[in-house]
């Protein structure tokens, strides 16, 4: 068993990569490092440095390196700067995971565990999101994911491929002081830099229809996240029936505003966040059941919000 990671070097993906090595299963990893990075990987891993856009090198790479399934994690993934570059977002997230489906089909790799987001419901006008729930995504981005799901149900009505979504919502943490969240437009590193640079951190919106006026997001641990990922591949690689989508939520929303004072707890720094506008793109309420991937899964939160900022401010610290 052996599994290709597209986007293996980012920090979800390179937890990805840990996950399926803590478990013994050999990972080939695709990754053009534009926003991961070679040192996030463990020590040994098989990296081929190249773009999903590149059919013939995913090609040249299943020839080269026969796996079982692929997990899809490469693409662009910042909703807010999506809006001001559509056509980037959909080139990468739309036009890379049809090459990448199609490279599949030709190499005769039959399963594959695709990275969505909780980006395609928009704003729900419901509490608790499910599968169910329905599609309004708000950016070029969340679009961009739907389609993404789309194209590999298609592909499998077509082909017979083996597939899952899971649609994560905000991912953070760290399981390892070497792999930290690089995003420049994610809550925990803007926060973090704030900091470490001696500024004040801000929140993007006070005025949202939300208790506190800020937004309130699902926050997961990325090692959870991860493990989810290789269940997923172990269950598609072992013939069992999965669902199409799964919602990777706590159930239990937590707002920007509780994230800056958890923030100030575990760091001992003494702040009051700046209030900035809103971005673009961004919905106020995002908060999801994950009792179907609880069933199917395994999946449940083994991390409380200050070990998830416990652990991202460690990492954070230790690249400083």
């Amino acid at each position: 068993m052996s599994w290709l990671v597209t986007g293996g070097a980012g920090y979800i993906g390179a937890h990805v990569v840990r996950a399926f090595q803590a478990k013994g299963i050999d990972t080939v990893v695709v990754d053009d490092l534009s926003s991961g990075r070679h040192a996030f990987l463990p020590e040994g891993t098989r990296l081929v440095q190249g773009t999903i856009l590149d059919g013939a090198q995913l090609l040249e790479t299943f020839e080269r390196f026969p796996v079982t399934g692929v997990v899809h994690l490469a693409g662009f993934k910042y909703a807010g700067v999506s809006v001001q570059r559509p056509l980037h977002t959909y080139q990468q997230n739309v036009t890379g995971t049809a090459t990448l489906l199609a490279a599949m089909a030709q190499a005769g790799v039959e399963r594959i565990v695709f990275s969505s987001s909780a980006a395609v419901y928009g704003t729900p006008d419901v509490d608790l999101v499910t599968e169910e729930t329905s599609k309004h995504p708000e950016s070029p981005y969340g679009e961009s994911k739907l389609i993404g799901e789309w194209l590999i149900a298609d592909q499998a009505r077509a082909t017979g491929l083996a597939h899952t979504s899971l649609r994560y919502f905000n991912v953070v943490g760290s399981g390892s002081d070497e792999v930290y969240d690089v995003s420049p437009h994610n809550l925990f590193p803007l926060v973090f830099d704030a900091l470490l640079d001696g500024r004040v951190p801000r929140i993007n919106g006070d005025d949202y229809p939300t208790p506190d006026g800020t937004c309130v997001r699902d926050y997961i641990h990325v090692a959870d996240l991860a493990e989810a990922h290789v269940v997923a591949a172990e269950k598609l690689d072992a013939g069992e029936p999965l669902e199409p989508v799964y919602n990777l939520g706590s159930g239990d929303g937590v707002s920007v505003g509780q994230i800056m004072r958890a923030v100030a707890e575990v760091t001992g720094i003494d702040f009051t966040p700046e209030i900035a506008p809103r971005r673009t793109g961004d919905p106020a309420r995002i908060v999801a059941s994950g009792e179907r991937a609880a069933r199917d899964l395994g999946w449940r939160m083994r991390h409380t919000l200050a070990e998830m900022v416990e652990s991202a401010w460690s990492a954070r610290r230790a690249s400083a």
